[in-house]
């Protein structure tokens, strides 16, 4: 059952059990959060984070909460809400739960273009960001060109980018390969993605991509349920598909490529976020803030899990790598099964 909300010349049409569930997602991030701060080398009882968060804890307590571990929190959660959203699209435009950035290929076209800096190139971190994003712009370009036949169909898109990212897989190995040794040390941490000495400089970076980024999302994603029935049903309603389809393409691309850029290559949040979300809410949509709740709670909750249970040696992507692999067994069973 759904609820309109009108407010002058503005209508919104909210889901009750959707609302319900973003609000326990959002308030299961906070919790995250503060488990997350108060994990590490010393431990910080919730209390005091929360004490520490409004102002009323000691200098060392605020120097740890503040400057150390609350910037890693903050991008984790901004990090994890990018590539669910980011995925979230991919999905919905593929018509398919494999289509996903990081299963077609366009997180490792951005995590390829940061080693091709750190390798071959050179430069400060501006240029790795910056070689990141470019490295997964034309990943995405390069798949849209290949799978275009008339349009671009969600199968083709998945089996084309499966194919890129393979290629590009074996492109970030060769580079490694034929690295010096500290070189290619440094390159291959890039390739299992760690919140490890994320700073204030970081949330910044990805809090200013994801408001320029995401309003535009937003104007062009209120068609993507209408492109979910189909091109031709799309058009007959007036949607100008393709430029429609590419907008959100490009947002969407833009948004994981930040997202590598900043910790790294993160596999499979883009994948597992949006369909916990879309199974939480009972949504027929994509559900856009859904999905950017739930995978930057996926992301937090992993690196929790990292520092709990391996004190921090294991970097995040290896956790989410592993839960992800859980879940894409359990979808291809699910899949073969219907």
């Amino acid at each position: 059952m759904n609820t309109t909300v009108r407010t002058g010349p503005i209508s919104l049409r909210l889901r009750p059990r959707a609302v319900v569930a973003g609000t326990l997602v959002a308030v299961a991030v906070i919790v995250a959060a503060i488990l997350a701060v108060g994990t590490g080398d010393v431990r910080i009882a919730p209390g005091e984070v929360i004490r520490t968060l409004f102002g009323q804890g000691d200098r060392a307590t605020e120097y740890v909460v503040l400057k150390l571990r609350l910037p890693r929190a903050l991008t984790a959660i901004m990090v994890g809400a990018a590539l669910g959203v980011s995925g979230a699209v991919f999905q919905s435009l593929a018509r398919n739960p494999l289509g996903s950035p990081d299963v077609v290929g366009f997180t490792t076209g951005a995590a390829t273009g940061a080693i091709v800096q750190i390798l071959v190139i050179g430069g400060g971190p501006l240029l790795l960001a910056g070689s990141a994003v470019g490295g997964g712009v034309l990943t995405a370009a390069l798949v849209y060109v290949l799978a275009y036949r008339r349009g671009v169909q969600g199968y083709r898109l998945v089996l084309v980018g499966i194919g890129v990212s393979a290629m590009l897989v074996s492109v970030n190995s060769f580079l490694i390969t034929r690295a010096e040794v500290t070189e290619a040390q440094r390159a291959n941490a890039w390739l299992f993605g760690s919140l490890n000495g994320r700073s204030w400089e970081h949330v910044g970076m990805i809090a200013a991509a994801l408001a320029l980024v995401l309003p535009v999302l937003a104007a062009a994603a209120r068609n993507l349920p209408l492109l979910e029935l189909g091109d031709d049903a799309a058009k007959g309603l007036g949607v100008p598909v393709e430029r429609v389809r590419l907008t959100l393409m490009v947002t969407a691309v833009a948004l994981c490529s930040v997202a590598t850029a900043s910790v790294g290559l993160i596999e499979f949040v883009a994948l597992t976020a949006p369909q916990i979300a879309r199974r939480l809410t009972r949504s027929p949509g994509p559900g856009l803030v859904a999905s950017g709740l739930t995978g930057g709670l996926v992301l937090l909750g992993s690196d929790v899990v990292a520092q709990r249970l391996t004190d921090g040696q294991v970097p995040v992507g290896v956790v989410t790598a592993a839960l992800g692999g859980c879940y894409l067994a359990w979808l291809l069973t699910r899949e073969r099964r219907d």
